[in-house]
């Protein structure tokens, strides 16, 4: 049996969906403030692309990086409270480039075992000794932390994308002043949703720069664009700058997107409505998932996963809610551990809350019907 063929008689093998050519309701989008079609920030990226065009034309050390660009990350620096801001390409590209522009051989970086794909790759392709400790497992790391010398990277992502909980923020933060490490945040899924001003789980804990130095964050989920940032001390930025390989060798992001952003930013901020009415879909959607015994994970995040363990059931269900109007995408191996596929159930500011009843009243349909 070839390769393909085995992923099929797992239940593993992907495919992609054209999503546009039926009306659903779209549960499974990052898009969790609703700002990918609001119309300021498309106006914006409009007007942008009349000035820019439609692309940058080269790299940011070539002629790629232009004033949109440049406004762009002053501004994410003050979002987030720090001295400088870097824009990259892609969240992919921003976490490979920072973790092996700081780590190499003869240092260490510790990760925690659910950590996005780019996070371990990055760890991995640094040619650091690359350590990973269970989820959480903050006894385990201080062990693991105890026995090394050298430079030393602590890796975590702030909210977990497959299981919606976070990271023990303030405990890693003490570990590494501890223990003389370095802290790298990915708050992809924190950043516009958590804190009062949606700075993130850094500012829903009241933690410092000094807390975390290193932050990376996408403009692709709450922020409703294109592309990603890290965040952090002079020496850091120009550090990536000058090392970062996935930051100097790659076109620069659209300079038309970065005006989106900056459009999107302001309303992040200002439209505290926005973070208000999704954290009262969570609510209901986890009282009205908990009163129909529904096996959702505990989170308190938008990313609300039901646990359905078997891949060729995850995937029943996800076809069932699209013939019912909703989608839901199966969540299966190695995205997730052997027998915890699951369906991924995103919120949005712009659900209406009879959406989410309505879904969960189909959810307790398809369960009775296991």
């Amino acid at each position: 049996m070839n390769q393909l063929e085995n992923l099929k008689a797992q239940g593993l093998y992907r495919t992609r969906r054209i999503i546009d050519d039926k009306s659903v309701i779209n549960f499974c989008s990052n898009d969790y403030l609703g700002l990918a079609k609001n119309e300021t920030v498309i106006a914006a990226f409009k007007n942008a692309a009349d000035f820019y065009g439609v692309g940058s034309g080269s790299a940011h050390l070539i002629c790629g990086h232009t004033k949109a660009h440049h406004l762009l990350e002053e501004e994410l620096a003050e979002f987030t409270g720090r001295e400088r801001a870097l824009l990259f390409s892609t969240g992919y590209m921003a976490n490979v480039g920072t973790i092996n522009a700081l780590v190499g051989r003869g240092d260490s970086v510790f990760e925690d075992k659910l950590n996005h794909a780019s996070l371990l790759d990055g760890g991995l392709s640094s040619g650091a000794n690359f350590k990973r400790y269970p989820h959480a497992d903050l006894p385990h790391l201080e062990k693991l932390l105890s026995k090394t010398c050298g430079e030393k990277l602590i890796v975590t992502d702030g909210v977990f994308s497959m299981d919606g909980d976070v990271a023990p923020l303030r405990e890693l933060a003490e570990l590494a002043k501890q223990y003389h490490a370095q802290l790298m945040v990915d708050d992809a899924h924190g950043l516009g949703v958590l804190g009062k001003t949606g700075g993130g789980l850094i500012e829903e804990l009241n933690l410092t720069p000094d807390d975390v130095p290193i932050l990376m964050g996408t403009l692709g989920k709450a922020f409703g664009t294109f592309g990603a940032f890290v965040a952090g001390s002079e020496m850091l930025i120009e550090t990536l700058i000058q090392s970062a390989r996935t930051y100097i060798y790659t076109t620069a992001l659209p300079p038309a997107v970065a005006e989106a952003t900056r459009a999107s930013l302001k309303i992040i901020i200002a439209e505290t409505w926005r973070r208000e009415k999704l954290q009262a879909l969570i609510s209901q959607f986890k009282a009205g998932a908990a009163q129909l015994n529904l096996p959702i994970m505990p989170s308190d995040s938008p990313i609300q996963p039901i646990l359905i363990g078997d891949s060729f059931r995850t995937t029943q269900l996800s076809q069932q809610l699209l013939d019912a109007g909703f989608l839901v995408s199966a969540i299966r191996p190695p995205t997730v551990q052997k027998n915890k596929a699951r369906l991924r159930i995103t919120l949005s500011a712009l659900h209406d809350f009879d959406d989410v009843a309505r879904l969960l009243e189909t959810l307790d349909r398809l369960n009775g019907s296991t």
